[in-house]
């Protein structure tokens, strides 16, 4: 099997919409119809039930991890590389937020690219993941946290595992999920994000 071919694989698996399933399996409405408009755990909670947006949350870091991880187990046995683990993990958050089955149009990646990186090493997602917590924490804005996270987490991969493939894989996800939440970040500005456990805000 080929680089392109694990690639193709994690993006499919990356693309499995769990917001979609979850909020069906629950007769909730269409998660993307609140909130920022996009498949994520937190647009689930606003929009949903704990149980849903937990159930999802687990759903999207699961994928991004076990991407990872079959590449890493069984991936050698077809000629797999160090290098394939890395593309395998971006290729499953890339699908998270261009998902095939929705039109390519999927959620922001967190969850996914937590999962992505406690498959990559547990050290590395447990720091990225203290992060995320604190600032949430502290602020009750899950977009800053997920921003503090990406800001933080090349520096933690290239603290942790040098340079490489994996770090570059890293600084790519870190760069897209900043991106996607640069309009989050302008609402904090303005003092109209919504914060975690809040509805949206009606105008």
């Amino acid at each position: 099997m080929t680089t392109l071919g694990f690639a193709i694989l994690a993006y499919l698996l990356g693309s499995i919409p769990f917001a979609m399933v979850t909020s069906r399996l629950f007769g909730l409405a269409d998660p993307r119809s609140d909130g920022s408009g996009n498949t994520g755990a937190t647009n689930g909670l606003r929009s949903g039930t704990k149980l849903a947006a937990l159930l999802t949350l687990l759903g999207d870091a699961a994928k991004g991890w076990l991407a990872v991880f079959l590449v890493q187990q069984f991936g050698p046995a077809y000629g797999a590389q160090a290098q394939d683990v890395a593309i395998a993990g971006f290729a499953a958050f890339f699908g998270h937020l261009h998902p095939i089955f929705l039109n390519f149009k999927g959620g922001k990646g967190v969850a996914t690219a937590a999962g992505v990186l406690f498959g990559v090493s547990l050290w590395l997602g447990l720091a990225v993941l203290a992060v995320w917590i604190g600032v949430v924490w502290f602020f009750r804005y899950s977009s800053l946290g997920a921003i503090a996270a990406a800001v933080t987490a090349p520096l933690f991969a290239m603290a942790l595992l040098g340079n490489g493939d994996t770090v570059t894989a890293v600084f790519c996800i870190a760069l897209l999920l900043y991106w996607r939440h640069s309009e989050n970040l302008q609402r904090i500005r303005a003092g109209t994000e919504p914060k975690v456990g809040e509805k949206k805000a009606t105008s």
